[in-house]
């Protein structure tokens, strides 16, 4: 291994390496897959052994191709593997199309062997559909967090950028693979080594289970305002049954014609309509990601009409909600 003898950060050699077993489904996110496969390889060369190893896994054995167009060879088909192994299944879009009968029976499998299993970006979905996740905590990238919530009650899914239940595994996406991998390399060989890795990432600010994923409202509406970000978690957490803009208002001390002021100044648009808005985006992730029926789908976003929700769907998307639902299943049959 070449390494700079300097920079070697001193860890008990292990009586054989932890070998990874990364699961490749068609579509996934490279950078979920490559930030974790990076970090077990620096791993490595920050301690000058080889305290890690992986294999590339996928449906038929050939080559998957990632979401951003690139193809890659695996080594192996899901074959039994090895009782030691951590297995990573990698998610990205349409992983409800991507999880096979196939791929759910061989977790089933693997689970009943005593493996220990992770979903990395969407893949939690994989395991959750396995029931692998059934009583436990997880977490998934917050675009898939309704339809999630909607398919698996049984699930306590968090919005944590990791969650790590016992020999489960599950992460948002993005980076917080990084965080997941640091995390299991400092369980293995201590904070130093984790501590060495994260240096060579240049990742100056690593992030545990209690850290959410999603930035703070605040910075993500762009607006520092402390009411109206109050405003907008309420209605965020009340999608299904919406609250009147005067009860807004009161919860926040203000009068309904100042709540009104304050959203067409700092979102040119008033409180019910970017109500409504995020509202219609619950309704499309869940058209987009689930079977739901079109009537359920309006009902879970506070639509008690399916005319009235039809009709502010189409005004919003310029389609109607079962056209979009038909375009979606074109779109996973190609």
């Amino acid at each position: 291994m070449n390494t700079d003898p300097r920079a070697i950060t001193a860890v008990e050699q292990p009586t054989k390496p932890r070998r990874f077993v990364f699961v490749l489904l068609d579509d996934f996110t490279l950078l979920c897959f490559a930030s974790a496969l990076e970090a077990l390889r620096i791993a490595n060369r920050m301690s000058g052994q080889e305290l890690y190893t992986w294999v590339l896994a996928g449906e038929g054995g050939d080559t998957v191709r990632c979401s951003a167009g690139t193809e890659f060879s695996v080594d192996c088909d899901l074959d039994e593997m090895l009782r030691d192994d951590t297995l990573m299944i990698c998610g990205g879009i349409d992983v409800q199309a991507a999880t096979s009968k196939r791929l759910l029976n061989w977790l089933r499998r693997e689970a009943r062997r005593g493996a220990t299993i992770g979903g990395l970006c969407t893949a939690g979905y994989s395991l959750a559909k396995a029931g692998l996740l059934d009583g436990k905590r997880a977490t998934i990238h917050w675009e898939n967090h309704d339809s999630f919530t909607e398919e698996f009650q049984e699930v306590e899914l968090t919005k944590s950028v990791f969650v790590v239940d016992g020999n489960r595994y599950t992460t948002a996406g993005g980076t917080a693979s990084i965080d997941l991998m640091l995390k299991l390399i400092a369980d293995d060989h201590g904070e130093d080594l984790a501590n060495a890795v994260a240096d060579q990432l240049i990742y100056s600010s690593i992030r545990t289970d209690q850290d959410t994923q999603r930035l703070s409202t605040p910075t993500r509406i762009g607006v520092r305002h402390p009411k109206l970000s109050q405003v907008i978690q309420i209605m965020e957490a009340n999608i299904e049954e919406p609250i009147s803009p005067s009860i807004l208002a009161q919860n926040v001390g203000m009068s309904t014609r100042q709540l009104e002021r304050l959203f067409r100044r700092y979102l040119n648009r008033s409180p019910k309509r970017y109500y409504m808005e995020l509202r219609l985006q619950k309704a499309r992730n869940l058209l987009m990601q689930t079977d739901m029926s079109v009537i359920n789908v309006a009902l879970a976003c506070g639509f008690t009409s399916p005319s009235h929700f039809s009709k502010c769907y189409r005004s919003h998307y310029n389609t109607t909600p079962y056209r979009e639902r038909g375009a979606q299943a074109a779109r996973l049959s190609i």
